[in-house]
């Protein structure tokens, strides 16, 4: 009889915390190009209940049941055929493809081409916040906003509900690549961007906040734009002449005015951003952490049996940085 492992599914859409279901399941085997991991922590990410809303039903949850979460940190237990660089009892960082999930587990297998080595100076905690929210903000800021890591950048970056988990990186991404960075959170929140790094800090419940007016009168080269149901007329306001907003989350009528601004040869526009995981940018994250040039603010642990717990945090959406299962 196959060994088992504890997970954590839900077995249809809809439900919330509440349909998830703690279980037990057949240990899986690593195919070709694939390792086995134990894992240790698993961040959670607003897209894992969005999927459960129904989020691109069409084409995800690939089945049911579906165990959630893709952003892993471990021990490789086996390797499969052709995995080369990788053994057994190598620590690791690893991004779950999201139509196969499996990472609210103890187990799992991970493709190489979204996996890097975990040094003994990045913790499991820490390297399971890094896949889906650190390469978003690490993608946006540089190949979006044009910010490199090479501390040249001399433009004004803007990062919206900069608290979160993508935000907290923007902000120390965005000052490692030279930007002059205005953020904006809850009062609860502002010493905190401070703390890594933000130049100037807005109270989103204020009317300078809300209208995202910079208290030193910049104009944004870009916006990180990690808040929904913002208005276009308030980017406008505050843009440079040439400025662009990143949609993290495009709407559909994101994407609308997006196509407007295109075919209207706008020089202020928004550009709707898809997250790309592949190892190359993981492993830049990691050595960040390493380095002591990037910090990962966790808002808070849970382990495996409360994942019910974990979810529902998520989902009321004031998470201050990453939400973390423990799964070891």
């Amino acid at each position: 009889m196959a060994e088992k492992m504890k997970v954590v599914r839900y077995s249809k859409y809809g439900g919330g915390a509440e349909a998830l279901e703690y279980a037990e399941v057949p240990i899986p085997t690593p195919k070709k190009g694939e390792i086995l991991v134990k894992i240790e922590a698993v961040s959670v990410n607003p897209v894992d209940y969005k999927i459960q809303n129904g989020f691109m039903k069409p084409i995800l949850p690939s089945k049911f049941p579906y165990i959630p979460g893709t952003d892993i940190s471990g021990e490789v237990l086996s390797i499969g055929s052709g995995v080369n660089g990788f053994q057994p009892g190598d620590k690791v960082v690893s991004w779950l493809d999201i139509s196969a999930g499996g990472g609210f587990a103890q187990v799992a297998t991970a493709t190489l081409k979204t996996t890097v080595k975990r040094p003994q100076e990045v913790s499991a905690v820490d390297g399971a916040c890094l896949p889906v929210a650190g390469i978003t903000a690490l993608q946006s800021l540089r190949d979006s906003a044009g910010v490199a890591l090479d501390g040249c950048y001399k433009g004004n970056i803007l990062i919206t509900a900069a608290s979160g988990g993508v935000g907290t990186f923007a902000v120390q991404i965005a000052k490692l690549g030279g930007a002059h960075v205005t953020a904006t959170c809850g009062a609860r929140n502002i010493d905190l961007l401070k703390s890594l790094g933000a130049d100037e800090v807005l109270d989103y419940k204020t009317s300078e906040g809300a209208q995202l007016i910079s208290p030193s009168g910049r104009k944004y080269d870009a916006v990180i734009n990690c808040a929904s149901g913002i208005p276009w007329s308030h980017f406008q306001k505050v843009l440079a002449p040439r400025g662009k907003v990143i949609e993290l989350s495009p709407s559909f009528k994101g994407l609308l005015t997006s196509a407007v601004k295109k075919v209207t040869f706008s020089k202020q526009k928004p550009v709707p951003f898809f997250m790309s995981a592949n190892s190359k940018d993981l492993q830049i994250l990691v050595d960040l952490v390493k380095e002591g040039k990037l910090k990962p603010v966790i808002d808070s642990e849970f382990p495996l049996e409360r994942a019910k717990d974990a979810w529902h945090k998520s989902v009321e959406g004031h998470a201050t940085g990453k939400i973390v299962i423990i799964c070891a």
